[in-house]
Order: C-alpha cells, then sequence, then structure tokens
C-alpha cells in the first residue's frame, strides 16, 4: 500500500478498492466483457454501489444505467463505480454531483462536482472537464482526484495524479503535466493574491487510480514507468523544490 496522507476522510472510506465486494463485482465486470459488452447487450454500465444512492432524485435500484445529464447524490457510507465511454469514476459518501453531455450520449464532456469527493481515471480524448465551485480542470488523458473541503468553506483540493491538466481558478492559470500526483488548491478567498495555489497529496491512493484506469484497460503512469515517485503533491517522480510547482509564486 502506497503512504497516504488523510485530512477529514477516514482509511476505512480510502481503502474501499480493497473490499472482497468491490474485488468481485470488478472481476464480475470484466469477465462479462466490460464496457463494449455492456453497451452491445444494452447492460448497466455500474460496477458496484453501495448504501444509499440517489439517481435523478430517485432510490438508485440494481442494474441502473448512469447516463450523461444524470444528478447523482450518494448517502453516508455509500459510494458508487460507474463508466461513461472511456472514463470511470468512483463517487464518495456524502457527494453531489453531474455528468454534462459531451458529442454523443456515451461521452461525458463535464462532470460538475457541487459536494463530496470523485477519483476518476480518463482515456484520451478533447473538451473534457471538471468543475466546482471554485475551480476548472480541462482534462485531457489523465487520472484524478477531486474534493470539495466542506470544513474549509468549499475551498476544492484537485489532484493531477497523471497526465496534463489546464488549471484555472478566479483567473489564475496553470498548466499541470503530472507524473506523480501534482496537487492544487482552488480558493474561496486569495492566498498570497492567489487563488490557484500548490497543495500537498491528500486523501487518495495509487491503488485507487489503478483499480479505475484498469476498468478502462489503462494503466497509471507509474505503472508504466515501473516506478513511484515522490508523493509531496509537486508531480514529480524526483525529489524537486516548492518553487517546481506549476502554481507556485513566481
Amino acid at each position: 500500500m502506497t503512504q497516504h496522507i488523510l485530512q477529514g476522510r477516514s482509511e476505512d472510506e480510502i481503502l474501499w478498492f480493497q473490499r472482497r465486494d468491490t474485488l468481485k463485482a470488478a472481476a464480475a465486470w470484466a469477465l462479462a466483457g466490460g464496457l463494449p459488452a455492456a453497451m452491445a447487450q444494452q447492460r448497466s454500465n455500474v460496477v458496484e454501489f453501495v448504501g444509499d444512492v440517489m439517481l435523478n432524485g430517485q432510490r438508485m435500484l440494481p442494474q441502473q444505467t448512469v447516463q450523461t445529464g444524470d444528478d447523482i447524490l450518494t448517502g453516508p457510507a455509500s459510494r458508487l463505480v460507474f463508466l461513461i465511454g472511456n472514463a470511470a469514476f468512483h463517487v464518495r459518501q456524502n457527494s453531489r454531483l453531474r455528468v454534462e453531455r459531451g458529442a454523443t450520449l456515451n461521452t461525458a464532456s463535464l462532470l460538475r462536482l457541487l459536494s463530496g469527493a470523485v477519483v476518476s481515471a480518463f482515456g484520451r480524448g478533447s473538451n473534457r472537464s471538471i468543475v466546482t465551485p471554485t475551480l476548472t480542470a480541462g482534462i485531457r488523458g489523465t487520472g484524478v482526484y477531486t474534493e470539495i473541503m466542506a470544513d474549509q468553506g468549499g475551498r476544492t483540493y484537485f489532484c493531477n495524479c497523471y497526465g496534463t491538466v489546464d488549471m484555472e481558478s478566479n483567473g489564475n492559470r496553470a498548466v499541470s503535466v503530472s507524473s506523480y500526483h501534482q496537487s492544487f488548491w482552488g480558493e474561496v478567498q486569495p492566498r498570497g493574491g492567489r487563488f490557484l495555489t500548490p497543495a500537498p497529496a491528500l486523501n487518495h491512493t495509487d491503488e485507487e487510480l489503478e483499480f479505475l484506469a484498469r476498468l478502462i484497460g489503462q494503466r497509471t503512469a507509474w505503472q508504466i514507468m515501473g516506478q513511484t515517485g515522490v508523493k509531496d503533491g509537486r508531480g514529480y517522480m524526483e525529489q524537486r523544490p516548492p518553487e517546481a510547482h506549476p502554481a507556485a509564486p513566481r
């Protein structure tokens, strides 16, 4: 298990991918042919859901499908793992988000997170974004973790775990190119005159991203390279100074 630092999350919540039921659900999903088979056979694109999950205001039922345009709300001790196109998502407990439509019904152009947290793995593509009240992230092919910190006034935490992301917060912009967890705050009020600031690596693990990447037939950057890096939020395999972070003051 890779090292991880928790802030406002429990160890049990972070280790969701280790649960026996989750592993069985993922194995069954793969055995059934994954997303292409699910689409061809008009089966659900949900790998697993646990607890109270609301879909468009109604309690979610087994074998329901998550589509673009849907609103998702998870309750306490609840979670949802699903795929749309070449993207996989794990929605954590006490989260609310909307998946907006892309070029087709099976393409998610925008993930609008209103509360809580979501782990995401995206295959290559264009015109996809994650939006929170304080931050916008333009997604290319990447794996990311996004959380709205309710106990910090709605401040957004965002980690580009691997890949390239165009970051923006209230006019502050940065291009994030990460091989190993480059993290940002989308501030509610400016800090040091900036709304986009560096953050440490918090509340998520390598294994979560590997789990989701595997669902879409991909591998993370560190799996491809055969090594992990320095998990300090700066985004590099080797130690770098604080000013190497793209949101650091210049």
